[in-house]
């Protein structure tokens, strides 16, 4: 089955672009494709409505991506205060419900998370939680950073405890100044001590890429069939 959550230790950690290219080339592919957002902080107003600005960014990319979302704030606090704040709790049973209903229409099915696994969405419930609940494998993306295996390790470990199946990890928005020994010192580090495999390297795109300049990066830097533990066909076909 072609589904995934894909989360970071942080944000800005680049979780809706990859999202976005896994997406793009899933659906170039030839593979329909939702991109399901359960919770999104930061809605932007817009004509009166609220939007998603994630999902928004994703329908850039292609907009024939079919996109969902259930909970949308306007405050850019963790889920739970935000629901709190709004006046509209988290049910992560109606979560459930519509991510089994999005697997009946897609052939490829794509989580992009808001916050980070250990993130509260209401009381006693994590991030966490609710992925062991839906029963998805996760992809960690993390930017080359000091912190970065710090945190990394800490999500890593975290979801092992629980017992959520972990694909891998991509290593995203690498700059072509980036330390040499950083960038060789991420991978070896988090595969030696969690025996997760590193499953791509997404250098730097301009802000202005096209969908096309997205698409090509994720083809030739990410391992597709290891992200989602099948051999694609049609990835060979391509």
């Amino acid at each position: 089955m072609l589904n995934l959550y894909i989360s970071s230790a942080n944000n800005k950690e680049g979780k809706t672009f990859l999202t976005a290219g896994i997406a793009g080339t899933m659906q170039s592919l030839g593979y329909s494709t939702c991109v399901y957002k359960p919770i999104q902080t930061s809605g932007i107003e817009h004509n009166g409505f609220m939007q998603s600005p994630d999902l928004t960014f994703i329908k850039t990319v292609d907009p024939y991506i079919d996109t969902h979302f259930s909970y949308l704030y306007k405050s850019n606090l963790e889920p739970l205060i935000a629901s709190e704040l709004e006046n509209e709790p988290i049910d992560i049973d109606l979560i459930n419900s519509e991510y089994s209903r999005l697997l009946t229409i897609s052939d490829c099915t794509l989580l992009d998370g808001d916050s980070g696994l250990l993130s509260p969405l209401a009381p006693n419930i994590q991030t966490i939680d609710l992925i062991k609940k839906l029963q998805i494998p996760v992809l960690f993306v993390l930017t080359p950073r000091e912190d970065s295996i710090n945190d990394t390790l800490l999500s890593i470990y975290a979801a092992q405890e629980k017992g959520v199946e972990i694909r891998g990890v991509v290593i995203n928005n690498i700059y072509e100044d980036c330390s040499k020994s950083l960038l060789n010192a991420i991978p070896r580090v988090i595969e030696e001590y969690t025996n997760v495999k590193i499953l791509g390297l997404i250098p730097h795109l301009e802000q202005k890429f096209s969908p096309e300049d997205l698409i090509t990066t994720v083809l030739n830097g990410v391992d597709i069939e290891s992200v989602f533990n099948v051999k694609i066909e049609k990835l060979d076909q391509g």
